[in-house]
């Protein structure tokens, strides 16, 4: 038999038997998440192996405890940061232990007591929780900058002598209390609304971007009444596809009501349900069926949207909502197109951005009155320039200043048309114009989360640091659920910093590299925040991280300076300068 020496982690998921009898689809669907941008890049980057997986459990095998238990800490910590906007039902915990010993290797597999231990310490962790043996507590002592409690000695079932046990404690820069408060403290100051996106019952996926867009255009609507703030359809749409408890997701998305709704397209007729629900009862506040020829569907958005108001803001005119509605093209065909060319833009690739911007195109051609079509197709020429799509990025930078300005004059009183001309000056570094075309956006639409972040992220660059903090908290409040709030909370823990407030730059900066920790400028802005705290050894684990992502991504980072002014620069950089950490 061939034996050696290795670290063991073993883990599991808590009360997966009653997640999966609540909702299989769903708590598969999470579990895949979970492993996809989390923990199979994490084990990879700690040069493990994953030997089995087992439902709801796996074993891997580390040449190094050092690596193992850094692994099971980040995964943890990330997974504490995920779980933070996700319904308590709904939350897939795990829990890990780790054992340094012998093992017997057949094939690809192992075995042995240094595995059987591995498996009886995850189950003396809580979910969350790691659990380490004595031996290989003993051998990360002063290699890595984390807190263990003596967890006594316990007898497991097969295995001859009691185990002595560590378990490992997180010891955050402030009191769990002010983490939540700081993460969750924005509440909107009237009952707000979230738009769920409506199932498509067509039978056919292709109508997928039909049932998207009739969603999309019923937030838009409800955000130009002013009165009653919308959540981000960014945050809306992270519940596609799943099956939601309604008063959980209310919950999450820090929404009152909550409206959802099915469509069924065929030929040239449409039925569309809605329902408007009270988020903390789940009483259904209103409710309607439509079925109609196709060509009625701008009506029924504006029905739709209207009853809304009238449910929820009673005293509201509708002379009020009907003035704040924005123009929009005539042609069923045109609109369309522009709803597929917007499902094409939310992939994030050259090849989809292409197809999205055939599809703005069209919409133009059809209707050259359209002004939203010819900001979407800005939009796609703007993203090739910052995706380098193309080898002329200045010619893809005219062509999408020139959209944008065109749709802004065919409908100034789109809150989209302004938004990505403020876009365009940005990456033409004109940052006073795209302040003025910011400040028109949420003028016109209030509740345009990125918008909020643009502007907030734009004043700080620009020195009006306290009003940029309040515009990126604005942001993350309205769009809770976002794919890209790391951003959000890395843009934050900057301009946080700068203004001396190091514990809550701390808090942002650390949940940024929880949601996306294979990144490493999150994990060099956390090493930032570190600093300040004068928490060297973890800020100089954080800069490894970077270097463990992205070679040289250190060295590269010694010519940023995020602000246009040295005073600035200075107070970001000063904690990392007092310790050596940055020439």
């Amino acid at each position: 038999m061939k034996r050696k020496l290795a670290a063991i982690l073993a883990a599991d998921v808590v009360g997966y038997s009653r997640l999966m009898g609540e909702d299989e689809t769903g708590t598969l669907a999470r579990l895949k998440a979970h492993r996809e941008e989390l923990i199979d890049p994490e084990i990879a980057r700690h040069h493990g192996r994953i030997v089995k997986l087992m439902g709801d459990g796996a074993l891997v095998e580390f040449a190094s405890v050092v690596d193992a238990v850094e692994c099971a800490v980040v995964i943890q910590k990330a997974m504490a940061v995920r779980n933070a906007e996700v319904p308590e039902g709904l939350r897939i915990e795990f829990r890990i232990g780790i054992n340094l010993g012998d093992v017997i290797i057949e094939d690809e597999d192992i075995y042995g007591d240094g595995v059987n231990i591995a498996a009886r310490l995850e189950g003396l962790a809580d979910g969350g929780g790691v659990v380490v043996s004595g031996s290989v507590h003993d051998l990360i002592q002063g290699k890595l900058a984390l807190a263990f409690e003596d967890g006594s000695t316990h007898e497991v079932k097969n295995i001859a002598r009691p185990i002595q046990i560590w378990r490992w404690l997180p010891v955050p820069s402030v009191s769990e209390e002010k983490r939540a408060a700081e993460t969750n403290r924005l509440t909107p100051d009237k009952p707000s609304i979230a738009v769920l996106p409506f199932e498509n019952l067509s039978g056919d996926p292709d109508q997928e971007y039909f049932a998207d867009g009739l969603t999309e255009d019923i937030i838009t609507a409800l955000s130009y009444t002013r009165s009653i703030p919308v959540i981000a359809r960014n945050s809306s749409f992270s519940y596609k596809g799943q099956s939601v408890n309604i008063q959980e997701a209310a919950k999450a998305l820090n929404a009152k009501y909550l409206l959802e709704g099915s469509v069924r397209k065929a030929g040239n007729r449409f039925r569309v349900t809605v329902q408007l629900i009270d988020g903390e009862s789940g009483h259904h506040v209103w409710a309607n069926k439509y079925d109609r020829p196709l060509d009625d569907v701008f009506d029924i958005q504006d029905e739709i949207t209207l009853r809304v108001v009238i449910a929820l803001q009673p005293e509201l005119a509708e002379a009020e909502f009907r003035k704040q509605k924005t123009k929009r093209t005539e042609s069923l065909t045109a609109w369309d197109h522009f709803l597929r060319g917007m499902s094409y833009l939310q992939k994030d690739s050259c090849e989809d951005n292409a197809q999205a911007r055939a599809y703005f195109q069209n919409a133009a051609d059809i209707d050259p009155s359209y002004g939203e079509a010819w900001a979407g197709l800005g939009w796609s020429h703007l993203r090739d320039f910052d995706f380098k799509c193309t080898g002329d990025l200045q010619a893809s930078l005219d062509m999408g200043l020139e959209a944008a300005l065109k749709g802004v004059k065919l409908d100034d009183a789109s809150a989209f048309t302004h938004y990505v001309l403020s876009t365009a000056y940005v990456w033409r570094e004109e940052l006073s114009l795209s302040l003025i075309e910011l400040k028109q956006t949420l003028e016109l639409n209030p509740y345009f989360a990125r918008a909020h972040l643009a502007l907030g992220n734009r004043m700080d660059l620009a020195g009006q640091s306290e009003e940029g903090i309040a515009g990126m908290k604005r942001a993350l409040e309205l769009n809770p659920r976002d794919p890209e709030r790391h951003l959000y909370m890395s843009y934050l823990s900057r301009a946080l910093a700068v203004q001396g407030e190091f514990d809550e730059a701390f808090i942002w900066a650390e949940n940024a590299v929880g949601l996306r920790s294979d990144n490493p400028d999150m994990q060099y802005r956390l090493a930032v925040c570190l600093a300040h705290l004068d928490r060297v050894e973890d800020a100089r684990a954080a800069l490894d991280s970077c270097e463990r992502l992205r070679p040289g991504f250190v060295t590269q980072r010694e010519s940023w300076h995020p602000y246009n002014d040295d005073e600035r620069n200075r107070r970001f950089f000063a904690g990392m300068k007092r310790h050596g950490l940055r020439p």
